[in-house]
């Protein structure tokens, strides 16, 4: 990572010259994607899928490769939880992007949901280099909210760990007081009924938790009740604390840690900005390279942001990663995706 090894910035405003000038986009040039769609691990019947974007012309190679996982609190979501934008960004790259799925918490409990992070990761290494010429040497891993939390875990739990790692709005530690005890925020909304929440999942393993609001319900009634640890993990941190070690990246950044940027807003009522903060602390320990992207008054996924602030995120993000992976010259913008 070029500059500093630890380094902070916080987008707060853009100079009215800088928005008059174009300097963010929009939105997305039509770029011609490729999108095909693979399942990369089978347990039992439950088929785990990724979809794979490439440029239209799949000749040349090797390619870097961002995997993106998307958020949901490892209960809600699916892999077409990913920013578009971004996405057709490092295509234009010269990129192919991953987004995977993965088991759903709390019918998949947190172990098992991490070893389909790893899984995927090796798929992409492998079965990408033979399908879609992959250079297994240059992937990197990107995610939002529990997405990120998952991004973070490949920097100790994969080898070789990616080349960089890029997380929006995660978090490093599970078993804190913003997880493990009643949250006031979300205890501001009617209580969800034990009886409603334990009727909103099931038994079975899942992928896909997207369009499905009564899994929302479980989440409020877990925030509500600090009960996510439990119900996620099936471990106790009252019991049990060392027993999350393995599952928490804050506790587990050595200095093989790759190069990693994290996103957050100051005011995230779901995942608290401490967290990016104790995680760029516990990188800086380690003199890991790394910068925190701060966002004053963002709220969770930046919502409310304005859209050059948000703009300004996205041309960080692409920077970082396509200096990490070497990619070739970004093609410069055209005028139509400009402000």
């Amino acid at each position: 990572m070029a500059g500093p090894r630890s380094s902070r910035r916080t987008f707060f405003q853009v100079s009215a010259a800088a928005m008059l000038a174009g300097a963010w986009p929009a939105r997305a040039e039509e770029t011609p994607v490729r999108k095909s769609t693979h399942t990369y691990k089978t347990v039992g019947a439950c088929a785990i899928e990724a979809d794979v974007y490439q440029p239209p012309d799949a000749r040349g190679g090797p390619r870097p490769a961002v995997i993106w996982i998307h958020g949901g609190a490892l209960i809600m979501g699916s892999r077409a939880g990913i920013d578009s934008l971004l996405r057709t960004e490092l295509v234009r790259a010269g990129c192919v992007v991953v987004s995977i799925d993965y088991r759903l918490a709390p019918e998949t409990k947190l172990a098992a949901i991490l070893e389909d992070v790893h899984d995927a990761v090796r798929w992409v290494r492998e079965e990408g280099a033979k399908a879609f010429a992959i250079d297994p040497l240059r992937v990197a891993v990107a995610g939002s909210s529990a997405g990120g939390y998952l991004t973070l875990t490949t920097g100790y739990r994969v080898s070789p760990p990616p080349q960089a790692l890029v997380s929006y709005w995660g978090y490093g530690e599970v078993t804190g007081p913003w997880y493990s005890r009643p949250d006031p925020f979300y205890r501001r909304q009617p209580l969800v009924p034990r009886e409603e929440a334990e009727k909103a999942v099931g038994r079975t393993p899942l992928t896909e938790g997207a369009g499905k609001p009564e899994r929302a319900r479980f989440y409020l009634y877990c925030r509500q009740q600090g009960l996510w640890p439990r119900e996620v993990a099936g471990l106790d941190p009252d019991k049990e604390p060392r027993a999350f070690d393995p599952f928490c990246p804050v506790r587990n950044v050595t200095k093989a840690f790759p190069p990693t940027l994290l996103v957050h807003g100051t005011k995230d009522s779901d995942v608290p900005y401490e967290q990016s903060q104790m995680m760029a602390e516990a990188l800086a320990r380690q003199g890991v390279a790394h910068e925190l992207i701060t966002v004053p008054g963002g709220s969770h996924g930046l919502a409310g942001a304005k859209p050059d602030v948000t703009g300004r995120v996205r041309e960080s993000v692409l920077g970082f990663l396509t200096t990490q992976l070497k990619c070739g010259e970004r093609k410069k913008l055209s005028a139509d995706v400009r402000r």
